[in-house]
């Protein structure tokens, strides 16, 4: 008997990928030139900016593009053995764990769903420890040494301060699965700057002033508002002028 072969399950914005990698390679987008806008191949296309958002920096990590924000996309000469690199060969980093080809804002969106309600829970029942953790957390952000770092502990705190272990492992485990993203971590190349970065700063000040008032609503509130910020910023237009 025939065995059955097992069903690949293929990200949307990969699929947009290998058809515009298709195209490069078959000379349609020569070398040099810079591709249609990013709204333009989502209306030809028939899906969202997003997806071609995320196609397009998985393109650039596999060496198909060039991504030069304030001016576009534009496509790279193929290598001389006339290949380009694979993205979907997942390289383990240095404990083993292999990168993760969820797009970054699938991870936002969920984000999007579960921290707002984690930061009011946190202005409910979070300890005075925990405050002082969140705040702690806060202070500790350098806008010029890995800022991220602090990002991430600010976000785990409310987290822990939930009183929900569920909520705060599903928190903690997104947060994971961005880290283990290259797309994810070639869009905050490109538009995460040091003023994104202040702006985030004073988004969590809200929050924390929020939480340390016991207020869930404007906690809730203000969460929402920095993870639609953050969506936003990733968002920015790659041909926009001015974003550096």
């Amino acid at each position: 008997m025939t065995s059955l072969q097992a069903v690949a399950s293929t990200r949307l914005y990969r699929m947009i990928a290998d058809q515009i990698a298709a195209r490069i390679k078959a000379g349609d987008f020569p070398a040099g030139g810079r591709l249609p806008a990013e709204r333009e191949l989502a209306e030809q296309l028939q899906v969202s900016r997003a997806s071609v958002r995320e196609a397009l920096i998985a393109l650039e990590i596999e060496g198909y593009v060039e991504v030069r924000v304030g001016t576009g996309v534009f496509v790279c000469q193929a290598r001389e053995d006339g290949l380009y690199r694979d993205a979907r060969e997942a390289q383990p980093d240095a404990n083993g764990v292999e990168a993760t080809d969820i797009g970054p804002f699938d991870l936002l969106e969920t984000r999007l769903l579960i921290e707002p309600e984690c930061a009011a829970l946190a202005a409910q029942k979070a300890s005075p420890a925990q405050i002082a953790a969140i705040r702690a957390a806060h202070e500790g952000m350098s806008l010029t040494e890995s800022p991220s770092i602090h990002d991430r502990a600010f976000h785990g705190a409310i987290g822990a301060a939930c009183g929900n272990a569920a909520l705060a492992a599903a928190i903690s485990h997104i947060w994971h699965l961005s880290t283990l993203s290259p797309v994810f971590h070639r869009l905050e190349e490109h538009f995460v700057t040091t003023k994104v970065w202040i702006e985030a700063q004073k988004e969590h000040e809200r929050i924390l002033a929020a939480i340390v008032d016991r207020d869930p609503i404007r906690a809730r509130h203000a969460m929402h508002d920095h993870l639609v910020g953050i969506l936003a910023r990733l968002r920015e237009d790659f041909g926009s002028v001015g974003i550096r």
